[in-house]
């Protein structure tokens, strides 16, 4: 079978050396000049609107899939005329704009922060005044890794945040007071099966994902049911077959949605060293139409994502319990370059020998 995948990003890379085992054949198209995924597919350079690229894409594929959400949903519903697209590109419409999105999440009972939409600066000071501060101010389109959002902690910074974001579509949420930042991956095939990955404890810095510990300590089953019944109902209600990650507030004893991520998720890749199936092969499972593999976890595995530059696989290796897992792409600040996966037979193990590899990472980026 022949997969294209739109993006040559690490995950789509990721995505390729989960399936080629599987007898996959990927095709990748990215306008990018060194797309990770080259080394494990076709590559096809090329923007998403090109209709002479999206030609040459398209061409002998069975079946098209993501690996990143701003993948135009125009593109995707054009391919959905010559081949099979998966996930349903409805879940691109609904997760690019944060007011669908969240407009989404409560008409299904899900939980989210109160907000306000925003389109002047009048309307960002009424907006303050009428969800109070903190307040986090928004675009509602292209944000990642804490890009387009600024925190409001009074209405003096009203004025800075409106300069910097200005001349975007624009959300103020109310800021959550949340004990914990939690994430949840799941998977549905075309038959409807459904498997959940458990939930997961998440450490950002900047915006930037840095730290998952998975499972998640403290979780009583209650709050594991009501994770995996917020993701089902996202599924059923898009007709979702892959790969689903919800990010999640932990609010006294609720969960409250951030946002979600119609693809693999940075916070499921402990599942690749740490869980009986990783979540790139369970997406590849379910949009190609074979069974879904078992997802219970081993032990306890903790994922430190490698930021601006490359550590020495050497001297990560040599950490007990590691998994080094390189992007090949090139090294600027604040860039995901890598990831590793430390595992433990108790959460006690893992976190020691997780702390041995912050610091090894923390000592290469204090002589960036």
């Amino acid at each position: 079978m022949r997969v294209g995948v739109l993006g040559g990003g690490q995950l789509g890379r990721m995505l390729g050396l989960a399936g080629i085992p599987l007898g996959i054949r990927f095709r990748f198209l990215d306008p990018g000049p060194d797309a990770p995924a080259r080394q494990v597919g076709e590559w096809i350079r090329g923007g998403y609107g090109k209709l002479e690229a999206l030609e040459t894409f398209v061409s002998g594929l069975d079946l098209v899939t993501w690996e990143f959400e701003n993948v135009p949903v125009e593109t995707a519903q054009t391919l959905r005329d010559r081949v099979a697209v998966r996930p349903n590109p409805v879940a691109l419409e609904r997760a690019q704009d944060r007011k669908v999105e969240k407009q989404l999440f409560r008409s299904l009972g899900i939980p989210t922060a109160s907000f306000r939409t925003v389109d002047s600066r009048e309307e960002l000071l009424r907006a303050g005044a009428d969800l109070g501060f903190p307040a986090v101010l928004k675009t509602r389109r292209m944000g990642y890794d804490g890009k387009g959002q600024r925190l409001l902690q009074s209405a003096r910074d009203v004025d800075g945040a409106w300069a910097e974001l200005q001349g975007s579509p624009l959300i103020l949420e109310a800021f959550v007071p949340f004990r914990r930042e939690l994430s949840i991956v799941g998977a549905r095939g075309k038959d409807g099966k459904v498997v959940f990955y458990p939930l997961v404890e998440n450490r950002h810095r900047s915006g930037i994902l840095v730290r998952t510990e998975a499972p998640a300590p403290q979780v009583p089953s209650a709050l594991e049911e009501l994770a995996q019944s917020y993701l089902r109902r996202l599924m059923g209600e898009m007709e979702y077959v892959g790969v689903l990650a919800l990010e999640l507030f932990h609010v006294g004893d609720d969960l409250f949605a951030n946002e979600m991520a119609p693809r693999v998720h940075n916070s499921g890749h402990w599942t690749q060293d740490g869980a009986l199936t990783s979540q790139f092969e369970n997406h590849i499972r379910a949009v190609t139409g074979l069974p879904l593999g078992p997802t219970d976890p081993e032990g306890v595995t903790i994922m430190v994502n490698t930021i601006g530059r490359v550590p020495s696989p050497a001297a990560v290796l040599r950490l007990p319990g590691t998994h080094l897992h390189l992007y090949d792409k090139v090294p600027r600040p604040g860039r995901k370059l890598g990831h590793v996966n430390v595992r433990g037979a108790t959460r006690a193990d893992a976190r020691e020998r997780a702390r041995a590899v912050e610091e090894l990472l923390g000592d290469l980026e204090g002589h960036q």
